[in-house]
């Protein structure tokens, strides 16, 4: 004979406060930018708060994120991943970075694999409309592997990292040289097409003079993503 399981109000009383929670925060929309966001969530994941609430927590902003924010586009196996462990399911799967980066264009906003034959990521050097906004993973003990971008505009969140492209063919330590000695902590994630990808540590903006003699021809910042 089936036993119908015990009832337990205390729980089903949590659960309906979730449901609540979620539907009216919901309905509160969008805050002004990512950058907004990201200080926001800063100041709700402080250290009291245990890593697996930590992980539940992000993973329900995220979806809120994606629901009621810009549709999100995946670019790549990984950005998949990542999407649909940030933000659930996205609203497009593209195979090509032209196609993400015309969706932003359009209007929403594209998660897309960093690692690629062709670096499309310095493409935005001649996109200034278009910004990374977020790289995930976004701890800052994890190597990001996808780029969120955007036409939103963010500024600093008190804890970033900054993207810069660079055609130089200097070498990456001596790129890396050159950046510290105008007092930048760099460090390379990607190279390809004859393009390098560094994040430096903090805030930079476009037109920081420190960058002004950094090696390279065709150069420049990309965006900035908070890190957590």
């Amino acid at each position: 004979m089936l036993v119908e399981p015990p009832g337990d109000a205390r729980l089903l009383e949590l659960d309906r406060a979730v449901v609540e929670a979620v539907t009216a925060r919901m309905q509160g929309g969008v805050r002004t930018g990512p950058d907004a966001d990201a200080i926001a969530l800063r100041s709700l994941l402080g250290p009291n708060v245990a890593p697996s609430a930590r992980a539940a927590v992000r993973a329900v902003l995220g979806r809120i994120d994606a629901a009621t924010g810009d549709a999100i586009t995946a670019c790549g196996p990984l950005a998949g991943l990542l999407a649909a462990d940030r933000y659930g399911t996205v609203q497009g799967m593209v195979a090509d970075p032209d196609a993400a980066l015309n969706e932003v264009r359009a209007g929403g906003r594209a998660l897309i694999d960093m690692a690629s034959a062709r670096p499309w990521w310095g493409r935005l050097l001649a996109m200034p409309d278009l910004q990374v906004v977020a790289a995930l993973p976004d701890d800052l003990a994890a190597r990001p592997q996808a780029l969120m971008v955007s036409r939103a505009l963010t500024g600093p969140t008190g804890n970033d990292r900054t993207f810069w492209v660079t055609d130089s063919p200097a070498s990456q330590a001596g790129i890396v040289q050159a950046l510290s000695g105008a007092g930048l902590v760099a460090t390379m994630v990607h190279a390809a097409g004859g393009l390098k990808l560094f994040a430096l540590a903090g805030y930079v903006q476009v037109e920081d003079g420190r960058l002004a003699m950094a090696p390279g021809t065709l150069k420049g910042v990309i965006g900035a993503a908070p890190v957590f």
